[in-house]
């Protein structure tokens, strides 16, 4: 049985990539096998991939989810959009010096007010005055994750989405999407490797670290994903033909193995607080492409199911060694699925 401090690592703040690379497709590769690690380019994942096989990406795209604010009574906030409820409502969280109370007026931006709903936990509703995608496109900034030191700037708005973003929702990237450019989209199509979708919108919690020891006391925080039947049924050919349903980034594998619950994969919408950890098994996807996470999350908890938790403390430990980048603009691993132990 694992416990928190089993997911602890050191490291070394350089390692933290605070930009992007030039390139998107650049990046460095690890390769976890089975039985070997192997330093590759991220251009390889086409060498790594064989026809017929099926990538089933994230297209969130990442809303300008951060603002700066004044309440009625002066007092300066901060919030962050995490959810959309409707075309009027959201849930935030806010930050400020005193709880603002049901009721209360925020000016957003300098541009607009909200007026503050009900509290549910850590999260306010919120009314906007017009349409929310629309008010948070043009008065928002973009929220990069809390180790990128930097604010958002103009080059960020465009490499901290995917190139096929579509879904408007998260407030954090699907990272291992990051990597693909449309070039390389191109080349794995060519060579007969086949493409799905899904939409999980990443909330705001994937950054937190697990903080109880014992990681059955863990409150997992939800995200709502939707499926299509049309990639039910990709899945679905691609099993019966043999080959691999390749997640690209945890996102993909929350959402797929949250409509696999059942046994296979179902169509649908949801919201999910599924936890993976080791000793979990796998319903639906056999490989998976990830960059490397922070210590006590969830998501290093959930390659370590994936790939076997022996298998990933090695390849961090050669991660680091050999002086990979971490985290959202960082470097990425390519896994194979491992029996549950």
């Amino acid at each position: 049985m694992y416990s928190l401090s089993d997911f602890d690592f050191e490291l070394p703040q350089e390692l933290i990539a605070q930009t992007p690379l030039a390139e998107r497709s650049a990046s460095r590769l690890l390769h976890v096998a089975p039985d070997s690690m192997i330093d590759r380019s991220f251009a390889d994942i086409v060498d790594l991939l064989n026809p017929g096989d099926l990538l089933v990406f994230n297209d969130t795209r990442v809303l300008k989810a951060r603002f700066f604010g004044v309440k009625e009574t002066g007092g300066k906030v901060e919030v962050l959009v995490e959810r959309v409820i409707d075309s009027r409502h959201v849930h935030a969280q806010i930050r400020a010096s005193k709880s603002p109370l049901p009721g209360m007026k925020i000016r957003l931006a300098d541009a607009f007010d909200v007026v503050v709903g009900e509290r549910a936990g850590e999260f306010y509703e919120l009314e906007f005055p017009g349409d929310v995608f629309e008010l948070i496109e043009a008065h928002g900034r973009l929220p990069l994750p809390p180790y990128i030191e930097h604010a958002a700037n103009a080059y960020d708005e465009t490499r901290y989405q995917t190139v096929y973003a579509k879904t408007p929702g998260a407030v954090a990237a699907p990272t291992a999407g990051l990597h693909f450019d449309q070039a390389l989209l191109d080349t794995l199509k060519a060579k007969g490797v086949q493409f799905a979708y899904v939409t999980l919108h990443v909330g705001a919690g994937t950054f937190q670290p697990v903080r109880n020891e014992n990681l059955a006391e863990h409150n997992m925080h939800s995200e709502w994903y939707t499926i299509s039947q049309e990639t039910v049924d990709a899945v679905r050919a691609t099993q019966a033909a043999g080959h691999n349903i390749v997640a690209v980034g945890t996102t993909s594998m929350r959402a797929l193995e949250s409509a696999s619950q059942s046994g296979t994969l179902q169509a649908g919408s949801a919201d999910t607080r599924l936890f993976i950890t080791p000793g979990y098994t796998f319903k639906t996807v056999t490989r998976l492409i990830t960059n490397f996470h922070l210590p006590k999350s969830t998501l290093l908890m959930l390659v370590s199911a994936f790939a076997g938790y022996d298998a990933i403390r090695a390849a961090y430990q050669h991660a680091i060694s050999q002086r990979y980048r971490f985290f959202s603009y960082g470097d990425a691993m390519f896994l194979t699925r491992m029996p549950p132990c």
